[in-house]
């Protein structure tokens, strides 16, 4: 009867569309590069936004924040894919989030030239307000005792804040230093920036001076990372058909030239992180970009392991390690995506689901 065959057809429908597919290569000892497609059914989990998704990063071990074009801060729980809070404030779009580590806490930026603190079990409006940009704010970090938060922002400044009464408390400005990101070295009074001016300058937070000035690379810098033990830290490049692209390991201590540089993407790269030790023999990291790919590198030789393609997803804007075996990665099209480190079959990196 008609009305069976449009029950059947519904019900296909609903299953095509939750079987998605990735592309993938896989490069072999042997040298030679593998391409294969993922196929794997799932359940979607709700979306977290709208609309792009500028910036996540991990809570905890099951939560994680993010921001992006709806103007809205989500608290989610990846694991088991509900929304658990979501925070209006800003009155434009989010660029960027950065937790308070072990608590509750956690600031989001904006193009609207706030900074924003939020708390998960607090109420719906910001526990605290940091204004003082004259552009969009482009970066956050948190010192590592949690009392200090520092800022950067278009307006070629970096702020210095006082998280507990909200005052800025040290200003630095210096001439055509867009800030990009930022990031607080562990167990220092040091903070790491990248600039669009391409070079990547370490703070010392004592007086908010420039404490050293790295080789300037030959393209934006767009995002940095630090290792946990404080040592070294990477950074990323913008470019376009594989000219820049890339990502770069740099020694804190010696503070000389790059240690190693990891190149294949074929747009820029947006995003970068060490992964947990536990996740591989060797140290690897993962890097994703604007070309739709997430890859994860031997550390120390610049090698890619493995290349995950997100079909659909548009540029892709935000990594952040989710636990010892997960990373979250936030797309332009298709919200966050849920990835899991396989090792059925060597080093893989899976699509698990997307919200």
């Amino acid at each position: 009867p008609p009305q069976v065959l449009c029950r059947f057809w519904a019900v296909m429908g609903k299953l095509q569309s939750k079987l998605k597919h990735s592309t993938y290569k896989y490069s072999r000892p042997d040298g030679i590069t593998e391409e294969r497609i993922q196929t794997k059914t799932f359940q979607e989990y709700s979306p977290a936004h709208v609309d792009t998704v500028s910036a996540v990063a991990a809570l905890n071990s099951e939560l994680c924040v993010s921001g992006g074009k709806d103007k809205i801060v989500v608290a989610y729980n990846w694991k088991t894919g509900n929304v658990v809070k979501r925070f209006k404030g800003h009155e434009r779009e989010i660029t960027k989030v950065a937790c308070i580590p072990k608590s509750n806490q956690f600031f989001s930026a904006s193009r609207d030239r706030m900074v924003m603190m939020w708390d998960l079990h607090g109420s719906l409006q910001p526990r605290q307000q940091f204004s003082g940009h004259a552009m969009v704010v482009t970066g956050l970090a948190v010192s590592p005792d949690s009392t200090q938060l520092c800022t950067g922002s278009r307006d070629n400044t970096l702020l210095l804040w006082d998280v507990g009464t909200g005052q800025c408390v040290e200003r630095a400005s210096v001439s055509r230093n867009l800030v990009t990101h930022l990031c607080w070295v562990p167990r220092e009074p040091y903070i790491l920036q990248t600039s669009e001016d391409k070079t990547i300058r370490l703070w010392d937070s004592r007086g908010l001076h420039v404490a050293h000035m790295f080789p300037a690379k030959q393209h934006i810098q767009t995002y940095c990372e630090v290792s946990e033990d404080g040592h070294k830290f990477i950074s990323c490049s913008s470019g376009f058909g594989g000219e820049g692209c890339d990502a770069t390991l740099w020694d804190l201590r010696q503070m000389r030239n790059r240690i190693c540089e990891y190149v294949g993407h074929f747009q820029t790269v947006a995003s970068c992180v060490f992964l947990p030790r536990a996740l591989g023999l060797m140290p690897i990291i993962a890097t994703s970009s604007h070309d739709c790919k997430v890859k994860i590198w031997n550390q120390d030789t610049g090698a890619c392991i493995f290349t995950l393609c997100l079909d659909g997803s548009g540029p892709l804007t935000s990594l952040a390690v989710g636990d010892t075996v997960s990373l979250l990665c936030a797309s332009f099209s298709r919200g966050i995506h849920l990835l899991r480190v396989d090792h059925s079959r060597g080093l893989e990196l899976r699509e698990v689901t997307a919200f």
